[in-house]
């Protein structure tokens, strides 16, 4: 149980990114495309894994002062160290075995996945700005990891959409660490300490207004997915309730954990679904 707990599957929701591209390219269960799904996600899922195993190993002692994040594995000492590192590394080399079984530009795609997380984890993170950017890159890297394993083209909107999106979720994220840790952001996340909190919130409310508008923008060419953005609106207005309300701001856990949004996340993906696979 400790070392399901270190690798977070819960957070290889993230990595269904790579089924964008085939989802809304209305060939999501096409038999070469549908038959071929596995190998890509398992690659990305266990690249991730082992990062986080890694990430937990560099952030023991600021964990130790999280009052959630200290009962994970390694700083509440239910896993050693060494053993969580060697376990990040082990999946690294099985993602990157499994990466090269689907073609040459997905293994670099995953590889450029792995190194800048590697990189985030040792020292990105703690710079302002650069750290949200870096969060963002790796969804985007997701993104483009999908269309290439299943030969789609990514759309301008889309790929706008989805930059714009994780940067929203980042802002969110930091915006409830620094409400729930307070003064002791720093000890925990150092690069908190240099984000106003107006900072965070005034491009929180900012992406989240872009994202809305270059969602709008690649859904408006098909009639049917129009209907979609009253509920992503909805999505958006909720995540941001729950980061001021609650100071919950991981967006996996707000999925989750918020039977709302994720009501609203599932009548999302059916009206897509039904709009592209259902309507001739």
């Amino acid at each position: 149980m400790n070392f399901l707990r270190l690798l977070r599957p819960r957070q290889w929701l993230k990595n269904l990114m790579l089924l964008f591209p085939p989802l809304f390219g209305g060939v999501l269960f096409a038999p070469e495309v549908f038959l071929h799904l596995a190998i890509p996600f398992l690659a990305f899922c266990l690249a991730s894994s082992g990062n986080y195993a890694i990430n937990d190993v560099l952030d023991a002692e600021k964990d130790a002062c999280h009052p959630v994040k200290k009962n994970r594995p390694i700083p509440s000492g239910a896993i050693q160290a060494k053993t969580a590192f060697t376990v990040g590394a082990c999946l690294f080399i099985v993602a990157l075995a499994l990466g090269f079984t689907v073609s040459m530009p997905f293994f670099f795609t995953l590889l450029g996945y792995m190194l800048l997380s590697s990189a985030y984890s040792f020292r990105l993170k703690d710079i302002p700005v650069v750290d949200i950017f870096c969060v963002s890159a790796g969804f985007l890297l997701r993104l483009h990891a999908g269309g290439i394993a299943f030969n789609i083209p990514i759309s301008d909107w889309l790929f706008l959409t989805v930059f714009l999106l994780s940067i929203f979720l980042s802002l969110g994220k930091r915006i409830a660490e620094k409400q729930l840790l307070q003064e002791g952001c720093a000890h925990h996340r150092p690069v908190l300490e240099e984000y106003p909190l107006n900072f965070l919130h005034g491009t929180m409310y900012m992406t989240g207004a872009t994202v809305l508008v270059t969602y709008a923008m690649y859904v408006v060419v098909h009639p049917g997915l129009l209907y979609t953005i009253p509920l992503c609106c909805f999505g958006l207005f909720r995540y941001m309730y729950r980061v001021i309300k609650d100071a919950t701001g991981d967006p996996t856990e707000a999925l989750l954990q918020d039977k709302v949004l994720l009501s609203v996340s599932l009548l999302w993906l059916m009206m897509i679904s039904y709009t592209l696979y259902c309507i001739k």
